[in-house]
């Protein structure tokens, strides 16, 4: 298999200059001037490659290369080209990268698959400039609704669809069916944790993404003075959350991987040295393979903190904002990959996703699997996101086997 780090050096080199911080960071947002400079440089370098291109309605940007014999069945492979503020060069963007490189080289190396091949920049997956995610890939598969965006702005109090038509796109015209020609769906990203490069391995072989339940909590006690409300008096709203987050914390530590739990974000009010904190604000994130042990786990915390709440005399508003249930990798797939793997005599190991990703939009709908390379020190959504050369090669290389044994055999995956 051809050695692809100076092809990686290459591509990345001029498609991070696009959207790149003076800082050293990345920021290339839906929809704005960097946003659609990637897009198009994209566009020309499929079109370079030999590859055919369109965009979508909303943005999502295919390459392809017809398929000789089963045109209609589309191995698709990509990622998200936005990033976070001021984020790195490799999530998502690797993604791109590695999908183009590796069907080019099939190309080159092959001629036509059998089934049709389609490298695909999605559109949007983080959120980061507009309060919605998965807007890339929520359309191709029909999740994706008018009325969830046609009134939401970024910071600056930009319209979503102001933005989205100053770009050159639209709402997919009513009543257009949704695609059914998308025989597979394969990922690669960055792990965004150290579980790999702790374990010196070179490719996760992801079996499913976890699920997740994020709540929103707002104590209510009473705010009163510092010096002269005695201990025993109060109705301290941070001694409350300081109770809540050390039992729920040890709970978490207790029950063990997979699961894990952050109190991400706490607000107390009025905030100030002298007075009693009348109101806490906090975020809740859990996160399980399991779904069973997931809703078990988060119910018992939602009872510890309305037991602790009631010993206190506090006032408890729980609001569960985010259920997402865990999405599995198509079984068939994952063991196609694995096999190869073992084939290759790669360092791998199986493993679950602890973030998000396009694959859970896609992967009721459609077989998909995924793949990590690893993430030194663990750092992603960071201007210091990195992943050796080294491994970032061997992922275009256990990618681009996947999709000639996916695309150019009559077996597919079955084999």
């Amino acid at each position: 298999m051809k050695d692809f780090q100076q092809e990686i050096r290459d591509i990345s080199g001029w498609l991070s200059k696009i959207g790149a911080d003076p800082s050293g960071g990345m920021t290339r947002l839906l929809y704005t001037p960097e946003w659609i400079e990637a897009q198009h440089a994209l566009k020309n370098a499929f079109e370079a490659a030999g590859l055919n291109t369109h965009f979508d309605a909303v943005g999502n940007l295919f390459g392809r290369l017809e398929g000789s014999k089963y045109p209609d069945q589309v191995i698709l492979s990509g990622s998200h080209i936005d990033t976070v503020v001021n984020g790195g060069n490799l999530d998502g963007q690797f993604g791109i990268e590695a999908a183009f490189m590796a069907i080019k080289h099939l190309k080159d190396t092959y001629g036509p698959p059998l089934r049709s091949l389609e490298v695909i920049a999605l559109a949007e997956e983080e959120g980061s400039r507009f309060p919605y995610v998965f807007w890339g890939s929520k359309n191709i598969v029909g999740l994706a609704r008018r009325e969830d965006v046609q009134h939401i702005t970024d910071a600056k109090g930009v319209g979503f669809v102001n933005a989205m038509r100053d770009a050159g796109f639209d709402f997919p015209p009513p009543h257009q069916p949704l695609r059914s020609d998308i025989a597979a769906f394969v990922e690669i990203h960055i792990e965004q944790g150290k579980v790999l490069e702790t374990e010196g391995k070179t490719i996760g072989v992801v079996t499913s993404i976890v699920g997740q339940r994020r709540y929103d909590v707002r104590l209510q006690g009473e705010a009163n003075h510092a010096g002269t409300t005695p201990m025993s008096y109060r109705r301290d709203t941070v001694h409350a959350f300081s109770r809540i987050c050390c039992e729920s914390i040890a709970k978490a530590r207790a029950e063990g991987d997979p699961l894990v739990l952050t109190f991400g974000k706490v607000e107390p009010k009025p905030n100030t040295v002298n007075v009693v904190p009348g109101f806490t604000h906090f975020t809740l994130d859990c996160r399980h393979t399991d779904q069973a042990a997931l809703l078990r786990f988060t119910q018992e915390i939602e009872q510890d903190i309305q037991r602790i709440c009631a010993e206190m005399g506090i006032e408890v508003e729980i609001d569960l904002w985010m259920d997402e249930a865990p999405i599995p990798m198509n079984e068939q797939l994952v063991a196609c990959v694995s096999r190869l793997c073992e084939t290759q005599r790669l360092n791998y190991r199986m493993m679950h996703s602890g973030a998000g990703h396009d694959s859970q939009i896609f992967a009721p709908r459609v077989p998909t699997v995924m793949m990590f390379v690893p993430s030194i020190a663990g750092i992603s959504h960071n201007p210091a996101e990195k992943t050796a050369v080294a491994d970032l090669n061997e992922g275009v290389k256990i990618l681009a086997q996947t999709l000639y044994q996916l695309a150019y055999t009559e077996q597919g995956a079955e084999a």
